[in-house]
């Protein structure tokens, strides 16, 4: 018997946006018992389309699967999943740090610049510095700040476009379109 490899796979799912639907598309996964390592929504490109971007760990055979029974749900007009090869994805965090122990590295400039980080904000108590990236990059930013009183940490959920183009934008405008006629 083949055991089946789990590998990352972006869901893309383009919607209307209703109320409710987010919980019916967590539960779609609850039910499978896999866990959900990110979730993002926002609009889409095209004007009343919502798009959610979903990262789980699963089978190939799973995310069939599950995208079948997304696109189940009344409101969603079409759901993709891809591998990371196949998307370009990037993540937001952001660092909260106590001034004092990071002002005494001398070498904090080049610090910053050699991780692609920008800071925020500056004030006597505490640095803010944000880091766009792949999550292995915020992650070991996170590590390399941790020794100096990380006071608070947080990061977005990972959004994504794919590398290939994709048919959905036919598909929406003619959503669009068909919907504004009703």
């Amino acid at each position: 018997m083949r055991v089946m490899e789990k590998n990352n796979y972006t869901v893309s799912i383009y919607t209307e946006n209703n109320l409710g639907l987010l919980s019916r598309i967590a539960a779609i996964f609850l039910k499978r018992h896999i866990n959900i390592e990110s979730i993002t929504a926002s609009p889409s490109e095209v004007t009343e389309v919502m798009r959610f971007i979903i990262i789980v760990n699963v089978t190939e055979e799973q995310i069939k699967k599950i995208v079948g029974q997304i696109e189940k749900q009344i409101e969603v007009i079409k759901a993709f999943y891809h591998t990371d090869a196949e998307t370009i994805y990037q993540e937001t965090a952001l660092y909260k740090i106590k001034s004092q122990d990071f002002l005494d590295d001398h070498n904090i400039q080049d610090f910053i610049k050699e991780t692609n980080a920008r800071i925020v904000t500056v004030t006597k108590e505490f640095f803010v510095i944000e880091k766009t990236g792949k999550r292995t990059e915020v992650d070991a930013l996170y590590e390399t700040l941790k020794p100096y009183g990380l006071m608070q940490f947080v990061r977005s959920g990972t959004i994504a476009v794919t590398k290939n183009e994709m048919p959905i934008s036919g598909i929406l405008e003619k959503f669009n379109t068909t919907n504004s006629l009703s």
